[in-house]
């Protein structure tokens, strides 16, 4: 679920939306396609497999298929759009980052409209563990095109916008690493914020260079517990330096170990992931939907600011238009995000949010786009201390 997702930090809510009973979602969702796209990895050797990488530079590729199609995934509506800050646009239509920690890959839109892959190296000794850290990491276990069919059902401006927007897939990432991403979002800008974590990622392992780009290993809890609060603000984290130094030490003294408190919030209920989320230095209610809907697992996450406020005024609670958005009405979008989507919500909104981006209205046709974009001669960029504000999340 995306500046992207950067409004100020709101207060707790008092209630958050726990499992939904609404709407009509899908009865299986476990896609028919995953164990095709594991059979077509198990059967490909990685190459430069290396230890100790080093740059490399590939002309000419090899991509394997994914056996996904673009309305199951398509890469401009994925990446570039609020849930992650680690991948770079490293060709035409091609993105590269790390998952599972240690493996760098690229992707790229075929085509024929099909998702290739390209395995770069890794510093793991299980290296053939790449394969289902990446199928992960896309949540290929949901399949996107069941999904939206029940939010068409569900709504007709869905449906009209999903014909224009499709593959805009909700990524599981790692939950430490989509924490100190979502901490430096808050109150930023796109600029400021991938400068932020490309300096907290180059703390971790080097893997190599691709497209110019040098990617790293996200740090680990015990390596960012060395960076102190001093050289973050040197680097230009500003006030987010103490919400990370912060963050990390509460992490460390959580009994099992940070990383292991983190992801056990996949398996527990919404309103107790965000309470946990919420008792984190720099985590507000809408950083911690946001952490909540891109690596926990909590599908029904509603990260709620301003440009979310716009949307659910317009189309959901027009009755509300005109008023401020607060805690208590924040809860109020939540409730009818998942009344009318159910389960998924948070990856309706997330495609909501993506037809509200100037970069993304061009692909409307224009009778869409004469639904979609609101009637205020306000620029969608504002000043705020001096920096200006894209809403992209």
């Amino acid at each position: 679920m995306q500046s992207l997702r950067t409004s100020p930090i709101m207060k707790r809510p008092r209630t958050i939306p726990s499992a939904p009973s609404t709407p009509p979602s899908p009865q299986i969702l476990q896609s028919k396609k995953t164990p095709t796209l594991i059979r077509s990895f198990s059967s490909i050797k990685p190459r430069n497999i290396l230890t100790n990488p080093t740059p490399t530079t590939e002309q000419d590729p090899k991509w394997v298929p994914l056996n996904l199609s673009r309305s199951e995934l398509y890469l401009p509506l994925t990446f570039p759009t609020g849930q992650t800050f680690r991948w770079k646009q490293t060709g035409p239509i091609q993105y590269t980052g790390v998952v599972g920690r240690s493996h760098l890959v690229s992707l790229k839109q075929l085509d024929n409209g099909d998702v290739g892959c390209h395995f770069h190296c890794t510093n793991s000794e299980a290296a053939a563990s790449w394969e289902e850290a990446l199928v992960d990491f896309l949540n290929v276990g949901i399949s996107l095109t069941e999904v939206w069919e029940s939010f068409k059902a569900s709504d007709s401006r869905f449906a009209e916008l999903a014909t224009h927007l499709e593959g805009a897939r909700v990524l599981r990432q790692d939950p430490l690493e989509c924490l100190i991403q979502f901490i430096c979002s808050s109150n930023n800008n796109i600029k400021r914020i991938t400068m932020m974590v490309d300096f907290v990622s180059s703390l971790g392992n080097y893997l190599g260079d691709v497209g110019g780009f040098k990617f790293y290993e996200f740090p680990s809890l015990e390596r960012l517990a060395m960076v102190s609060e001093q050289e973050l603000r040197a680097a230009g984290f500003g006030y987010r330096a103490k919400y990370i130094v912060g963050t990390v030490e509460a992490l460390q003294s959580k009994a099992g170990g940070g990383t292991e408190w983190l992801t056990a919030l996949r398996k527990v209920d919404l309103p107790e992931a965000i309470d946990a989320l919420c008792s984190l230095p720099g985590v507000g209610p809408k950083v911690a939907a946001c952490i909540a809907l891109f690596s926990l697992d909590q599908h029904h996450a509603i990260p709620v600011d301003t440009h979310v406020w716009k949307i659910a005024t317009k189309y959901l609670l027009p009755e509300l238009a005109g008023t401020s958005l607060t805690p208590k009405l924040s809860n109020r979008v939540a409730d009818a995000f998942v009344r009318t989507y159910g389960k998924y919500a948070g990856w309706a909104q997330t495609l909501l949010f993506i037809a509200e981006l100037p970069s993304q209205k061009a692909l409307l046709t224009s009778s869409l786009l004469n639904s979609t974009v609101e009637k205020s001669p306000k620029s969608k960029k504002r000043k705020q201390g001096g920096i200006t504000e894209i809403p992209i999340g």
